[in-house]
């Protein structure tokens, strides 16, 4: 088959979509398919589904955020795909010097790289052996439209902190600790530090912050005091970070 075409199922894991989605936006024209003669089958054009997800803001977090929430776990599409440290650091690099570029970011781009960076290692760190079933994160961005995604399937912050933390008992107990106090218990470094690092960079700029863990979401936004963290009716796997800048 051409490399440039994906199948109606590659294009669907890619878009975050089911295969009857995509069948209906070809059959109204929202997003036509290239059909075979001889056999009738759908296929997409590479580029255009790259395209699509590059054009449209809510697509990539759509994605991750389906992934996380899908009750089989399976390995995201290998460009928005890091399945171990090195690759996500190797990757987190590119990303700041792409910051580096983007017109209005010269005094801030090495934080927003700072804190995608320190979102994405604490998931490596914090499952590290104990990944509950696809290991690795969703990590992708689009600067274009300003947005930075990143998601695992891991613990989730409340089995982690429970282990220095044994009386915390709900996911918004657990994330705002991780958001608000030191918590001793890891050698060298003490544990979760890094998201108070995280807060203060976004309370500090110009920068949102959606982050989910469990059925626990917060928002942090330039000049945010106090934190609100609030229930979520869907419980998902690991972790679910949106970063605007």
């Amino acid at each position: 088959m051409d490399p440039k075409l994906l199948t109606i199922g590659q294009a669907s894991e890619m878009l975050g979509v089911t295969i009857q989605t995509l069948r209906r936006w070809d059959d109204s024209d929202k997003f036509p398919s290239i059909r075979k003669k001889k056999t009738g089958n759908r296929y997409y054009a590479r580029d255009d589904v790259e395209n699509y997800i590059e054009n449209n803001s809510k697509t990539l977090f759509k994605l991750a955020k389906s992934w996380v929430f899908n009750d089989t776990g399976v390995e995201p599409y290998s460009d928005f795909y890091c399945p171990n440290a090195s690759i996500f650091q190797a990757r987190s690099i590119i990303l700041g010097y792409e910051l580096s570029k983007v017109k209005g970011l010269d005094k801030t781009f090495s934080l927003v790289s700072a804190i995608a960076g320190e979102i994405g290692n604490n998931s490596f760190d914090h499952n590290l052996g104990n990944w509950p079933d696809v290991p690795g994160i969703f990590f992708s961005y689009n600067l274009k439209k300003g947005i930075i995604v990143l998601a695992d399937r891991g613990q989730g912050i409340l089995t982690t902190l429970k282990k220095v933390r044994p009386e915390l008992i709900s996911h918004q107990e657990a994330l705002r600790v991780a958001f608000t106090e030191v918590i001793s218990g890891r050698a060298p470094e003490n544990r979760g530090n890094g998201l108070k690092f995280v807060r203060d960079v976004v309370s500090n700029n110009e920068i949102h912050l959606f982050f989910q863990t469990g059925n626990a979401q917060l928002e942090i936004k330039k000049n945010t005091t106090k934190l609100k963290v609030k229930k979520s009716a869907i419980n998902l796997n690991g972790c679910l970070v949106l970063i605007n800048i």
